[in-house]
């Protein structure tokens, strides 16, 4: 564990439209981390998935919309960056120099406390 107190990125303050955008990108994160969909499975999941899987993805839904991006911005992250997990392993975590345990950084499933806030 870096740190107990709850981390997460920073904005200016001011710019809420960025603000939105920053915060539903570490949310599309985790939430396809919940959803078992990362970086290899995107393509699939996004064409033949869970509707969960497809309204993350932006085959169904409309977030994107409301966020003033595309409707594939989410699938466009986990693609390109990948889910939850992987960008932790990868910077912080067994694939890093750090080797830091998820620990609380885990999913609410999985002994942690990480969740995402539903996105629609």
């Amino acid at each position: 564990m870096i740190s107990k107190e709850p981390l997460g990125p920073v904005v200016r303050q001011g710019d809420d439209a960025w603000f939105n955008v920053v915060r539903w990108s570490l949310m599309a994160m985790i939430e396809a981390e919940f959803l078992n969909v990362d970086s290899a499975s995107a393509d699939t999941a996004k064409a033949s998935g869970s509707p969960e899987q497809k309204r993350l993805l932006g085959a169904e839904g409309g977030a994107g919309e409301k966020l003033g991006l595309s409707e594939d911005w989410a699938f466009n992250i986990v693609k390109q960056v990948g889910n939850y997990s992987e960008s932790f392993e990868r910077n912080v975590g067994s694939g890093s120099a750090l080797k830091i345990a998820r620990g609380l950084n885990a999913q609410w499933n999985k002994g942690g406390i990480l969740y995402s806030s539903p996105i629609r």
